[in-house]
């Protein structure tokens, strides 16, 4: 098989989350570790960082890698979801794994994925602990996919463990209150193992506070610890919770013998994106009229995107909107302004809302707009429509930025 034949047997084979939703969610760590027995245990033979949270720990991860690779580690980075291509998920020092590497591996195992039924994160995430572990990179950034205790990656013992912070989203996996996804996060810190906390919410640090005294964990909280931070090319204001939290994981690594000097963080702040390609976070595409798409897709990620929106100046708002279909509408569509121009369209994923059905329940909000059919049409209508002192935002899930990055 060729590249594209890989990846498509991966997407259509084996279940995925993001794609599929509930089903391909798998409460249990049996493949993981198994897939990690057949490949020799790949995770132990290189250092690494373990990142949860239900917003922000993409781009924390970002950061962190940033800083390191600046400071001149050869670093991994694991992350999800891609928005362009799949290899985005797995990259060394910023830079993509070849397609040669995709192949061969499921080539390879593909008799061993199969009988055993593994899922897509799953064998993802064993790609990318094989490709690190023969890369021999210094150290690797895990972001986990979804949760903690149960999730791929937490066959992982890390340096520091970081959970950036709490929210209502995927509640029908991890729970239906935030006491209940914070001990799903907390799955990850580990006995011995610094954690970084990267906001207080009085309903969670207590539960993370209790589960790092059970492990003889040091625990650090970086919304109260971290003073001094430094400019970033990330640019959308929720970026100063991930900037602390990114800085206190960089300060606990000092601590470990890691050399990392303040120039270091201040350059690794100020090159996230160049060094490691970072999409999809307040990136702008245009200018007049001003085009941003962001891929908050939950309560919390979404509210600061539109405070950020009110930073911004414009004379009409248009705004490309889709979603999957397990959205809590009830709890993010209160939040989008009634006074701006809406695009509804499908995401290309079986997981996507219907953009009619959407249509619907967004006017029940008092947000109103024509239905496309495709995400590109919606964002060529609303280029269409708007003149040159406009704005356009395009989100609402990352697929829907995905489509049109």
């Amino acid at each position: 098989m060729n590249y594209i034949e890989t990846t498509d047997w991966m997407f259509l084979q084996l279940p995925m989350f993001q794609r599929q939703g509930k089903m391909a969610f798998k409460k249990d760590l049996t493949n993981s570790i198994a897939l990690s027995k057949h490949l020799n245990n790949p995770e132990k033979q290189f250092k690494s960082i373990h990142v949860a949270g239900t917003n922000g720990k993409g781009s924390t991860s970002h950061i962190i890698a940033s800083v390191l690779q600046q400071t001149g580690y050869k670093v991994g980075l694991y992350t999800s979801p891609h928005l362009k291509d799949f290899r985005e998920r797995i990259k060394i020092n910023g830079k993509v794994i070849r397609k040669i590497d995709v192949i061969n591996f499921i080539k390879k195992n593909k008799s061993f994925l199969v009988r055993n039924k593994l899922s897509f994160f799953e064998m993802t995430v064993g790609l990318a602990f094989d490709c690190f572990a023969k890369q021999k990179v210094d150290i690797a950034i895990i972001e986990v996919g979804l949760g903690g205790r149960l999730d791929s990656t937490n066959i992982i013992t890390p340096e520091v463990s970081v959970i950036t912070n709490i929210g209502l989203d995927h509640t029908q996996f991890l729970g239906e209150t935030l006491p209940e996804i914070a001990v799903e996060k907390a799955g990850i810190i580990k006995k011995g193992i610094p954690v970084v906390i990267g906001e207080f919410h009085k309903e969670t640090f207590p539960i993370f506070k209790k589960i790092a005294l059970k492990n003889k964990s040091p625990l650090f909280l970086a919304s109260s610890t971290i003073k001094k931070i430094y400019p970033s090319d990330l640019k959308g204001v929720y970026q100063i919770h991930n900037i602390k939290t990114a800085i206190e994981t960089i300060n606990i690594l000092k601590t470990k013998g890691y050399t990392i000097t303040e120039e270091n963080i201040k350059k690794g702040l100020n090159n996230v994106i160049n060094n490691t390609g970072l999409l999809g976070r307040w990136q702008q595409l245009n200018e007049h009229p001003k085009v941003f798409c962001d891929t908050g897709h939950n309560k919390e990620g979404l509210n600061y995107v539109m405070r950020q929106l009110k930073a911004v100046s414009f004379e009409k708002l248009h705004i490309v909107l889709g979603v999957v279909s397990d959205k809590d509408l009830k709890s993010i569509l209160p939040i989008f302004p009634k006074n701006a121009t809406y695009y509804f369209c499908k995401p290309n994923i079986p997981r996507g809302l219907d953009a009619k059905k959407f249509q619907r329940e967004c006017l029940k909000f008092g947000l109103k707009g024509n239905t496309y059919t495709s995400v590109n049409k919606a964002y060529k209508y609303a280029l269409k429509n708007a003149t040159k002192n406009d704005l356009i935002f395009i989100g609402g899930s990352t697929f829907v930025v995905a489509e049109v990055l």
